[in-house]
């Protein structure tokens, strides 16, 4: 279980991002959303100790990992998936699947956590992590990195930017298959409906604090209501 306690972050220039936020995620599928802008990828970040929270405190399964490094976070079970993949020039996709599983892996598990996301594994799986692979193919293997990895805490920054709409209706099942392993909680920040739908726990993030958490029956009505209601208005104002 991951817990937020009075999360706070300010960025050195002086912009407060988020703000007091507190929470617990130990459902087996939580999706965060809310208006571009609101602080859900920082979050993110935070979770992941790629940034250090201002104030506050974050505990997983009772442990205090506030001033833990994310490979200290990695190394207790907790994985993390970019908005934007990194490339890795002179790495090929079956030696970071491997390394991401902590272990050596055959072509044949290789490929089968590639073909889990979509992937042609024999036309991927020699290939560089590099600048040959489109924004969509990074996705789907980064993917399928934190699917062979199996953590406790799998945490997915809008995985469905630059998905093909197959690949995104496999996803789905990716990330079924993934707490049927694992047994952990998966985290997705997402716009998507279609991921809402999936979680057990809907979080609702605006101008940096928790504005919204519950179920998908409580919170999914009303979030639609507002993004049909702000359409309309934009809309009839031509904005």
């Amino acid at each position: 279980m991951l817990e937020l306690k009075n999360v706070s972050y300010t960025v050195p220039e002086g912009k407060e991002i988020l703000r007091n936020v507190s929470l617990c995620i130990d459902d087996r599928f939580v999706a965060i959303t809310g208006p571009n802008g609101s602080g859900k990828s920082t979050l993110a970040k935070i979770i992941a100790g790629i940034y250090q929270p201002t104030s506050g405190q974050i505990l997983l399964d009772g442990e205090d990992i506030t001033a833990l490094s994310v490979t200290e976070r990695a190394r207790r079970g907790i994985s993390y998936a970019f908005q934007q993949p990194v490339r890795f020039k002179g790495i090929t996709v079956k030696d970071m699947i491997s390394l991401a599983a902590g272990k050596s892996m055959t072509v044949a598990q290789v490929c089968e956590y590639l073909a889990e996301v979509g992937l042609c594994a024999k036309n991927y799986v020699n290939r560089e992590v590099d600048g040959s692979l489109s924004g969509g193919e990074l996705k789907r293997i980064e993917i399928a990195m934190v699917n062979a990895r199996g953590t406790k805490l799998s945490v997915f920054d809008e995985p469905e930017a630059g998905i093909d709409l197959w690949s995104f209706n496999n996803l789905i099942q990716v990330f079924r298959g993934m707490y049927e392993r694992t047994k952990g909680s998966i985290l997705i920040i997402s716009h998507q409906e279609r991921i809402l739908d999936i979680a057990d726990k809907v979080i609702v993030i605006a101008d940096g604090e928790v504005n919204a958490c519950g179920t998908k029956a409580e919170i999914l009505p009303k979030l639609l209501n507002v993004q049909i209601g702000c359409r309309y208005t934009k809309e009839a104002t031509g904005a």
